[in-house]
């Protein structure tokens, strides 16, 4: 006697019943066969168990040899699936019928038949071929910027730092001093644990916890990421969109916002983008802004050609005390993707 314990998807428990029975059906006393029970469910719906259901799946015989890119008849494709325990046969002159038998629950898609012919056929078999299409291979914008300003700040003597993409709806809202109901974050429907209800809108709240279970360190700590963090947005064709941000934080016996404002005047000399003392949309200079995340008076918006792109400032000892923090700190964080 078999049993399947902890398996709450009905789909996978029948998955996995059929490869049990069929793998053991040969040691039976009448081989290949087995006893079907009978199951009642409370509301008197009744079902027969194991089912070994056998299903048909209808591929294209010139889209699968194209794909692959081999040179064979349909008998050949034919021969080839059935080494890979699929029934197979014309029909008509492009379509070839497979069986996909019970012991067979990977095969869920044509492509999965593509890779079996492919598989049967030997890779190593398949001819090289130039591409049609003449092309350059090239890294993609953003993320070599994001590469060139990880350099940089690592040369500024800052850490990187790389953290989860979910947390807690509290690391983004109520430890920030926000409401969750004002935060653009995307919702986890069915989270695991308290830990990761949604994606994060900020990368703040991953690098203060981070801190906060490295207190041991020596100071100063000078953490920095640039990822992704994840907006509602509604706009978008998934209702949510990416958005590549850098941000850095200072901790130490002072704040030391003189060194984050010196790390945001760094990588904005790097970045080519001028000083513009008389705020125009010319260059980038900072504006005073009020910000529950940071103490007052003590931060500013970094404005880039007429447009707000992030902010820096000294924290506020609310938001240090609920990451459990006792030391001033100092953080930016800023999107990136305008530079490109």
């Amino acid at each position: 006697m078999i049993g399947i314990h902890n398996v709450t998807n009905q789909s996978k428990a029948k998955i996995v019943l059929d490869t049990i029975v069929c793998a053991f059906s040969q040691y039976c006393n009448m081989k290949y066969t087995a006893e079907i029970v009978e199951v009642v469910y409370p509301d008197n719906q009744i079902f027969y168990y194991p089912e070994l259901k056998y299903r048909t799946e209808e591929i294209n015989y010139n889209k699968a040899i194209s794909y692959i890119g081999i040179k064979q008849t349909p008998d050949q494709v034919a021969e080839l699936l059935s080494k890979m325990s699929l029934k197979s046969k014309m029909k008509d002159k492009d379509t070839l019928m497979v069986e996909i038998p019970p012991t067979r629950h990977d095969v869920i898609h044509p492509c999965d038949i593509y890779e079996d012919i492919a598989i049967a056929y030997g890779y190593n078999e398949i001819e090289k071929t130039i591409p049609h299409i003449s092309t350059v291979a090239a890294e993609f914008p953003l993320n070599k910027l994001t590469d060139q300003i990880r350099v940089e700040l690592t040369q500024a003597g800052f850490t990187e730092a790389l953290t989860f993409s979910l947390c807690s709806r509290e690391d983004i809202a109520d430890k920030l001093g926000y409401k969750i109901e004002d935060v653009p974050a995307v919702h986890i429907s069915n989270p695991k644990t308290l830990e990761f209800q949604v994606a994060r809108t900020s990368l703040l709240p991953g690098l203060l916890k981070t801190i906060s279970a490295n207190k041991r360190m020596p100071l100063p700590h000078k953490l920095f990421e640039v990822s992704d963090v994840v907006l509602r947005d509604d706009t978008a064709e998934v209702g949510a969109r990416n958005n590549r941000r850098l941000c850095a934080v200072y901790a130490n016996k002072s704040a030391g916002f003189e060194i984050i404002h010196g790390l945001v005047d760094r990588v904005l000399l790097l970045l080519e983008i001028p000083w513009n003392a008389n705020k125009d949309k010319s260059g980038y200079y900072l504006r005073a802004a009020d910000d529950p995340m940071f103490f007052p008076q003590r931060c500013a918006e970094i404005v880039c050609y007429g447009e707000a792109i992030g902010k820096l400032g000294v924290l506020h000892p609310d938001v240090l005390s609920k990451f459990e923090l006792n030391i001033p700190c100092s953080a930016m964080e800023i999107n990136i993707e305008p530079f490109l």
